[in-house]
């Protein structure tokens, strides 16, 4: 199968907790990492002299089943909006670049729950293996669902 060169994603879900609740996580990185990926990384943790509240801010992970140490930071926080931006730092596993956006929205009739949104897009190297490239996009389709799951869980 041929792996398109940009790859863009745009996921979105309820979460069932206020919008408050889920920004305490969402502007997180370490915490999204480990909601998202679980078990599927390793190694999670600020570089370089990063930290929650400093922006940008760089963190690394290992992607377990490649052993691809991913480098990342916290490029942009938007603590009124309740958004986050984020991008790759050094190409990694067949991927150039990365960017991605999550926002949380309020519910107007239901301020226990959010909207959550999650836009990415991906650069794939062009000598990129397709069965990692497959992998890693395979993973990010189901990362929306794990907050919705996370967020669900911690409510019952």
């Amino acid at each position: 199968m041929a792996i398109q060169r940009k790859h863009t994603m745009f996921h979105s879900t309820i979460l069932d907790a206020g919008p408050d609740t889920v920004w305490s996580v969402v502007r997180d990185a370490m915490q999204v990492v480990r909601i998202v990926s679980g078990d599927a990384v390793k190694d999670v943790g600020w570089a370089e002299g990063g930290a929650l509240e400093r922006v940008p801010s760089r963190y690394d992970f290992t992607l377990v089943f490649c052993d691809g140490l991913v480098q990342q930071e916290v490029a942009g926080r938007n603590e009124v909006e309740r958004c986050s931006t984020y991008r790759a730092v050094a190409p990694t596993t067949g991927v150039d670049g990365y960017v991605a956006t999550m926002r949380v929205r309020p519910i107007t009739d239901d301020p226990g729950r959010s909207y959550f949104e999650w836009s990415r897009e991906l650069t794939i190297a062009y000598d990129a293996d397709p069965a990692i490239v497959e992998g890693i996009i395979a993973m990010m389709e189901k990362q929306t669902d794990s907050m919705r799951d996370h967020f669900a869980a911690s409510k019952g």
